[in-house]
């Protein structure tokens, strides 16, 4: 059962989920709420019952939420670790499914999983798919009119609500154009990518392509691949040069 107030939207989910904090487990439990906070990704909140409460702390401080109520700020220790603000109590939210749970804060935690998985960046959302299929389309990138990177033997990434993307062997890109960065960021359905910039006619165009050397086992058929922002660059299939998504 959904339930909808104003932009949060809440549903019940059935993996088992846990939060972990100096190397323990602060929140365990087989009956998560999955909630909508934005557009892209849930949270997870946790039943009070599910919750070691002896590991937290009012902190004194009550934050708003004009969908969610009023929610009791605390601190979560555990494992020699201290984590202040990390956790928040809605006693008595207006969302009835969200009345007494908990929800930590993603990045103050040390890891979290899902069943025995790992996952990172953020909770995995149930509508998102990432298909990686292997194409025989010539794909060719160019930049100021340059080809950067030129393969008939891609990987096309489709993932839920985003563009297409073109992975391309490293043989079949001109690496010489391409300057390693110190950017990475992370995926949860894929992992940390690394970047390169492109310096191409004396200009510099940062951060245009990435890879990622050691991917999530579900994106494992990328490793190493690199890909190009088709907002920033110009991209041909089989000859024919596609539209750039908004950047």
């Amino acid at each position: 059962m959904t339930t909808k107030r104003g932009r949060v939207r809440v549903e019940p989910g059935a993996k088992r989920v846990r939060a972990y904090l100096g190397g323990v487990p602060v929140a365990d439990t087989v009956a998560p709420l999955l909630v909508w906070e934005t557009p892209h990704y849930p949270a997870y909140y946790f039943p009070a019952a599910d919750v070691r409460a002896e590991m937290l702390v009012p902190d004194g401080e009550v934050r708003h939420s004009p969908s969610r109520g009023d929610a009791a700020v605390h601190t979560v220790a555990a494992g020699g670790r201290t984590a202040p603000g990390g956790a928040l109590h809605y006693a008595d939210s207006p969302i009835e499914e969200l009345r007494g749970h908990y929800r930590f804060e993603w990045g103050a935690m040390d890891a979290w999983f899902e069943e025995d998985e790992e996952v990172f960046v953020h909770p995995r959302d149930p509508y998102t798919r990432v298909d990686i299929l292997p194409s025989s389309r010539r794909i060719r990138v160019e930049i100021d009119g340059v080809t950067v990177a030129e393969s008939d033997a891609p990987r096309l990434l489709f993932e839920t609500g985003l563009p297409v993307r073109y992975y391309l062997p490293k043989p079949h890109v001109r690496m010489d154009l391409l300057e390693r960065t110190d950017s990475a960021t992370g995926c949860p359905y894929k992992g940390t990518a690394e970047y390169w910039s492109a310096r191409v006619g004396g200009a510099l165009h940062p951060d245009v392509a990435w890879s990622y050397a050691t991917p999530l086992p579900e994106s494992r058929s990328i490793a190493g691949l690199v890909c190009f922002y088709n907002e920033r660059v110009d991209t041909y299939a089989d000859g024919v040069l596609m539209p750039r998504p908004a950047d």
